[in-house]
């Protein structure tokens, strides 16, 4: 138990009992299924970048760059330059048409524009990775949270915080996701960049980052660090490929973009929340580099996000500190699984005032699978988030295509994301991660999607289609 833990408890259920609020007085604005599943279409600019920002900073991610923070330093800046990179192609490629294509769930997209059965093998796929995604987010809340509670049993504990999330989400759906997201993330935005400002004052006195890493570590310098062993960037370009290739089909992103109130606020506020996640999670890269410095014998990495939060803040924000992480875990969860609702709705057809109990249900159904997983399943959990993303890449073709190109035709979509799935698939099992099958996945397996498609599709050309990206 960590010192003065029942003040920090309840300086945790002070701020989880503001999030309760805000979802017990949003309840009623989310009595239609609209707004249950897309916030009645009319999420401004503000709200939006929130959301979108407090989706991406999620705790199984926290947990894995500050772990690489710790052991690789400054370089580790590399892997927040992923999402910024990512995020802009998102921004460039997709943002706009899928709020112009503004349906309920992005699998809707591979049914309209090539056939229903690739629709449903599209949200199956999709479901399977996101399934996998938040396995992952329970996984690292509980890493989290544990040192609060270290005498409850892991599963039990996981088990509470999926509960919670569940609680939230419940009652109002996205209404109550954007509505939290928003006061998380002005409490994030404020919280954690203090962070680093505590670790360098604390390591600044002990010789700072120069006292624990080694000179090629401090800089961040593709070409020299390439096969460098703390992080080699051949598998930060890796995971740049497949960022860009799979953030496109994200669900939890095409929801948030149907849910916008208008294209141009969309485009805005991907493109703000880029630069926003990448400075959140640099910051955080930072601190734990200086964590390092400051206590460098750390039996498991994983644990540097808590340690931090627990080590440096004054005693009466610990606990809000505490509560921060949970709710970055709670906002990425909450939004996964609502867009997971939505998929199903749009498959079932659960569009009607009479089935929000049955989107209730399934949201239900998520949660309990998510939490067997993220707690008998997830070892390490950078690892097992790049491995879910194995599906969705397949999809870059289908889904590009299905916006841009009137010629690609449902056999080149089946084909490519057949080429895509076994490729990820041989790829992990012959190779494996400790091979860095990363690399060879994306690097050859992405264009072999893209050409896959293009051929089978110029062969089985009978006049096109055109491109779907309107109501």
């Amino acid at each position: 138990m960590i010192e003065h833990a029942p003040f920090t408890i309840a300086d945790m259920l002070g701020f989880l009992g503001l999030l309760g609020l805000i979802v017990w007085f949003s309840r009623r604005a989310a009595a239609s299924p609209g707004a249950f599943l897309i916030a009645d279409r009319a999420v401004g600019l503000f709200p939006l970048v929130a959301t979108l920002v407090m989706t991406e900073f999620n705790t199984s991610t926290l947990v894995a760059f500050t772990a690489a923070g710790y052991r690789a330093g400054p370089m580790a800046l590399a892997l927040p330059l992923v999402f910024l990179i990512g995020l802009a192609f998102y921004t460039v490629t997709v943002a706009r048409p899928w709020k112009r294509f503004n349906r309920l769930s992005v699998a809707e997209l591979f049914s309209e524009r090539y056939s229903p059965a690739l629709g449903r093998l599209a949200s199956l796929m999709l479901l399977a990775a996101m399934i996998g995604f938040c396995a992952t987010y329970v996984k690292s809340m509980g890493l989290i949270l544990q040192p609060l509670v270290p005498s409850l049993p892991f599963w039990l504990l996981t088990a509470v915080l999926s509960a919670v999330v569940l609680a939230v989400i419940v009652p109002g759906g996205l209404t109550s996701v954007v509505k939290s997201d928003v006061v998380s993330f002005a409490v994030t935005i404020v919280l954690l960049p203090s962070l680093l400002v505590l670790g360098v004052s604390k390591s600044s006195s002990l010789g700072g980052l120069q006292a624990a890493f080694p000179a090629d570590q401090l800089v961040v310098a593709p070409i020299a660090q390439w096969t460098h062993p703390a992080l080699p960037f051949w598998f930060v370009t890796s995971l740049v490929v497949l960022t860009c290739f799979t953030y496109i089909a994200a669900p939890w992103y095409g929801q948030k973009m149907f849910a916008a109130q208008d294209e141009r606020t969309a485009f805005v506020a991907v493109a703000c929340a880029s630069v926003l996640v990448f400075m959140l999670y640099g910051s955080m890269v930072l601190a734990a580099a200086h964590l390092r410095v400051i206590t460098p014998g750390l039996t498991d990495p994983q644990t540097a996000m808590p340690h931090m939060v627990l080590a440096w803040l004054p005693l009466g924000v610990r606990g809000v500190g505490l509560a921060v992480l949970f709710a970055a875990g709670l906002t990425t969860l909450a939004g996964v699984w609502t867009a997971m609702a939505a998929m199903v709705a749009g498959d079932f057809n659960w569009h009607g005032a009479s089935t929000i109990g049955m989107q209730r249900l399934s949201l239900a159904g998520f949660a309990v699978v998510s939490w067997a997983g993220g707690t008998f399943v997830v070892d390490d959990i950078l690892s097992r988030l790049i491995l879910a993303n194995i599906p969705v890449a397949a999809l870059a073709f289908a889904l590009l295509a299905g916006f841009y190109w009137p010629r690609a035709t449902a056999a080149g979509a089946w084909a490519s994301m057949a080429v895509g799935i076994a490729w990820g698939g041989v790829c992990f099992v012959v190779i494996g991660e400790e091979g860095g099958y990363t690399w060879t996945w994306a690097m050859y397996g992405v264009p072999a999607i893209f050409i896959t498609g293009i051929v089978v599709s110029l062969s089985t050309q009978r006049g096109g289609a055109a491109p779907v990206d309107h109501p």
